[in-house]
């Protein structure tokens, strides 16, 4: 029994003891573009900054987490509209998506359609300001999330650190 003790408190203080997240200032765009870029938080201040409103974040059940409240952003496709792809026709077009990935791994996809075709894109954001605070002083640093999805956290993705555009073979 004190082996057992023992072993779990060695395995719950290296949970402890995992790097924190890193903080992300800018991102990159690569991928199938012409010109790849990076996004940093200055140049975030070229873009129209809408309000978004309040945000009540859920989990994968549905399940309430906690309130994001007076939520501003920048529209992910605004900051997508200045990156050419490529493609040798806009038919093609259907065949692309965005693979955005926080500092931490957490990936989170997508498509050209998605973001272009549809009411999604009006909803989402990559986040400027929220609970008063604004980005450069968030803990999570660059944010994005769709707005209007049922489960907010499934895309709410921290510290994005890449955009890499690809497209279906």
């Amino acid at each position: 029994m004190k082996k057992l003790i023992l072993l779990f408190l060695i395995c719950s203080g290296a949970a402890f003891a995992q790097e924190k997240n890193q903080q992300t200032q800018k991102f990159a765009i690569t991928g199938d573009v012409e010109k790849e870029s990076v996004i940093t938080l200055d140049s975030l201040k070229q873009y129209t900054i809408k309000p978004v409103g309040d945000i009540n974040i859920t989990d994968h059940t549905g399940a309430f987490k906690h309130k994001d409240d007076g939520v501003k952003g920048i529209l992910l496709k605004d900051i997508l509209s200045h990156t050419t792809l490529k493609t040798t026709s806009p038919k093609l077009l259907s065949r692309f998506y965005f693979v955005c990935t926080g500092a931490d791994g957490y990936t989170v996809v997508y498509s050209w359609n998605e973001l272009f075709n549809t009411v999604v894109g009006d909803h989402v954001f990559i986040i400027m300001e929220k609970n008063g605070i604004k980005v450069d002083k968030m803990p999570e640093s660059i944010q994005m999330t769709s707005a209007n999805d049922f489960k907010t956290g499934r895309r709410y993705l921290h510290n994005l650190d890449k955009i890499v555009v690809a497209q279906v073979q």
